[in-house]
């Protein structure tokens, strides 16, 4: 039998009357943030996490995805990623895969759905890009582009939000050097995206300044060991290191 919030093996939080202490305003939880803190509390509680970091030269991929224009607009580095995690998904069937409710089953799926998480007025919403694999760059980049602006207009239909295969969920322009996201179960791992900064690192025998991308990639440890997780971020890491072959 589940626990229960009261069983002794999964204690709840404490409440009391926080105004003993000081003024508190009371502000509703809107319904989507509640349906988002229930599924991320199933997927903590029932998934055993595990967060691997990596940090990934991007100056060339900087300069190419700039330099490869489509039109007045660059290509997204959102593109990039969602490429090179598609490749090492191939590589590493089990990245893209779910555990049946038994853990007796792995499901491998033949295709590949990307969530992308979009920071939105109502809250954090994960719609998902069907067959991202049959993309080139400059249609990923439109297409993650139009998701997350259908996104935050609010015009997303249920249909848009389902069927993920594997989710990146990116901090972008607004910070961090690195952080463990939380599995969009059922699906096994999630891409984390902390803000890119130039930093003094050893390049070809010598100190240089240039681009750094931290990733973090948290996966479920029933499915996927350390050994994997490594492989496939060292996979991911290597194509955005030499992003032509991305191309």
């Amino acid at each position: 039998m589940a626990n229960s919030p009261s069983d002794p093996a999964r204690p709840g939080v404490p409440s009391y009357d926080y105004s003993l202490f000081g003024p508190v305003e009371q502000q509703p939880l809107d319904a989507i943030r509640q349906i988002i803190g229930r599924r991320m509390t199933a997927s903590w509680q029932n998934v055993p996490h595990v967060t691997h970091h990596e940090d990934v030269d991007i100056t060339a991929l900087d300069a190419l995805r700039h330099g490869a224009a489509s039109g007045d607009r660059p290509l997204s580095a959102l593109a990039f990623i969602i490429k090179a995690c598609i490749a090492g998904l191939k590589a590493f069937p089990d990245m893209n895969s779910s555990l049946s409710e038994d853990g007796k089953v792995l499901h491998l799926k033949q295709y590949y759905n990307i969530g992308m998480a979009v920071d939105t007025p109502m809250g954090l919403i994960v719609p998902v890009l069907k067959g991202a694999d049959q993309l080139d760059l400059p249609g990923l980049s439109a297409a993650t582009a139009a998701l997350a602006e259908k996104a935050r207009n609010g015009k997303l239909g249920y249909a848009d939000t389902e069927g993920g295969t594997f989710t990146v969920t990116s901090l972008g322009k607004l910070g961090g050097t690195g952080f463990s996201p939380i599995i969009n179960a059922p699906e096994v791992a999630i891409m984390g995206v902390s803000r890119a900064r130039q930093k003094p690192v050893e390049h070809d025998g010598a100190i240089a300044l240039r681009l750094i991308l931290p990733l973090s990639l948290s996966y479920d440890h029933r499915v996927i060991d350390g050994a994997k997780a490594a492989r496939f971020m060292a996979t991911v890491r290597d194509l955005l290191q030499d992003p032509d072959t991305l191309l």
